[in-house]
């Protein structure tokens, strides 16, 4: 059954090329990071992608049942890509066949379309404003 979930913005400092991370939690504790962020650095240093100046945002889900790494970025001017690794018992798996966002994540994702509308796609694109635009929410 749905129930709302809250969605924490975490500091800015926490990726260091300052991709916007937002936590979610079902049983409603605060995400431990230490848990997500070699995973976030494994992500990003397989993918050739100049992280400090690509508009960013990463999600730490700690599902019912598994911990989910949403990881989204645009391009190609309009575009967001997506990868998505889960944590199951042989570890971090990023299988797009077997593991995916979940509707509270496109709660996020929604409001990062807004973000990258607003802040990107209009007549001065600015990064930082892209970048200190949150979904305030919890």
């Amino acid at each position: 059954m749905y129930r709302p979930r809250p969605i924490v913005n975490l500091p800015r400092d926490t990726d260091p090329d300052g991709i916007k991370v937002y936590a979610i939690s079902a049983p409603g504790k605060a995400v431990d990071v230490s848990h997500y962020l070699p995973r976030l650095q494994a992500m990003k240093q397989v993918r050739p992608i100049a992280w400090r100046s690509t508009p960013a945002f990463a999600i730490f889900h700690e599902g019912a049942n598994a911990r989910y790494l949403v990881l989204g970025w645009w391009g190609n001017d309009n575009e967001m890509f997506i990868a998505v690794a889960a944590e199951d018992a042989s570890g971090w798996v990023e299988d797009m066949s077997r593991y995916s966002f979940c509707l509270w994540d496109m709660e996020v994702m929604w409001y990062e379309r807004n973000a990258f509308v607003e802040c990107m796609y209009g007549v001065v694109p600015s990064l930082d404003a892209y970048r200190a635009s949150m979904l305030c929410k919890s």
